[in-house]
């Protein structure tokens, strides 16, 4: 938690998408964002891209929550069903696989409903320095 606290204090992008924390652990985080109206693509649902940004955001944080600052080295979205303006969406992120200076995140996203819309995995490395001040 420390080290989420430490890296929502400068993360303009989740504030100003509005995501909320939910929960963070050793590898795991889980975050929900509201898709307003400016969110929504010309089919009137919420654009992939912001699916995509909360869905990265929480495997940020489920990555960096060691206290090694990670970066995304690789990442895909599978979209598995639309968002809807005015809906909650929650992303989870769990670790899959830590070793070394690599690792792969996998994040789920679900509506209000609880349905999954997406499936993101997420490749992260190592990169110099702590996420929590020496």
């Amino acid at each position: 938690e420390a080290c989420a606290a430490a890296m929502w204090a400068d993360d303009s992008a989740v504030q100003g998408l509005e995501i909320r924390r939910l929960a963070i652990g050793p590898g795991l985080a889980r975050l929900a964002m509201t898709i307003r109206p400016d969110m929504a693509n010309g089919h009137g649902i919420g654009h992939g891209g912001f699916v995509f940004a909360l869905a990265d955001s929480a495997f940020a944080y489920a990555c960096n929550s060691r206290n090694q600052r990670m970066v995304a080295a690789l990442a895909d979205i599978a979209f598995l069903a639309p968002a809807r303006v005015g809906e909650t969406l929650t992303a989870e992120a769990r670790e899959v696989h830590l070793r070394g200076r690599s690792g792969v995140y996998d994040v789920s996203v679900y509506n209000e409903a609880g349905e999954r819309i997406a499936e993101f995995r997420g490749h992260c490395r190592a990169i110099a320095g702590s996420v929590l001040p020496a």
